[in-house]
């Protein structure tokens, strides 16, 4: 599991091994527009990825399917929702492919203590116990407390290992004003907000 804050390269830890490892790199994300910027990201750079989501049509679909059996495919992503829907194959197609690693992305959703917890995620068990137990899974983050970090944890397995990186960004600065009343306020919006450009 690991906790890094946003911009701080989340996602190149699971990217660049998946094209180091041999087979299929499984991205789990919850929000399709995450999904469908980093998969447009990853094709400029020419990288064999794939999504699938709920706003593809059926032959979008069927040719990331056929990717995925041919192994011409080295990522893919997908909600969990998708994942574990009841018309869906992918959760049994997954069983039968060589899978190199499941990424969790907002890894945060799979606590019940998170602020954006999604159901489906808890499902993960379901597909780790179905697969060899030696496959890797990387779960990140920019939004765990502890609470959350130990719920995510122990959903993930009971070896997980947790790696924090400082919040502390250069290029922050964080600062509080007493503004009296909303005449300061006014006036301190009009000094600030020009400079903000």
């Amino acid at each position: 599991l690991a906790l890094m804050p946003t911009g701080g390269g989340k996602s190149l830890c699971y990217q660049l091994p998946s094209l180091l490892l041999p087979g299929l790199t499984l991205v789990i994300s919850p929000l399709i527009a995450l999904m469908k910027d980093q998969v447009d990201d990853l094709l400029l750079r020419n990288i064999p990825v794939g999504l699938l989501n709920s706003t593809q049509s059926d032959e979008a679909s069927n040719e990331v399917f056929q990717r995925m059996t041919d192994g011409t495919l080295k990522i893919l992503y997908t909600s969990p929702e998708r994942l574990f829907a009841r018309e869906s194959l992918l959760f049994t197609q997954l069983q039968s492919l060589n899978i190199s690693l499941i990424a969790v992305d907002e890894a945060h959703c799979i606590s019940d203590w998170g602020h954006d917890f999604r159901p489906d995620y808890r499902r993960l068990r379901q597909l780790l116990a179905d697969l060899p137990a030696w496959t890797p899974v990387l779960a990140t983050t920019a939004t765990a407390n502890q609470r959350v970090t130990d719920d995510v944890a122990a959903q993930l397995g009971d070896d997980s290992l947790v790696l924090r990186t400082t919040l502390d960004r250069k290029s922050l600065h964080l600062s509080t004003v007493d503004l009296a009343d909303d005449a300061h306020r006014l006036a301190w919006l009009a000094e600030t907000l020009p400079q903000l450009d």
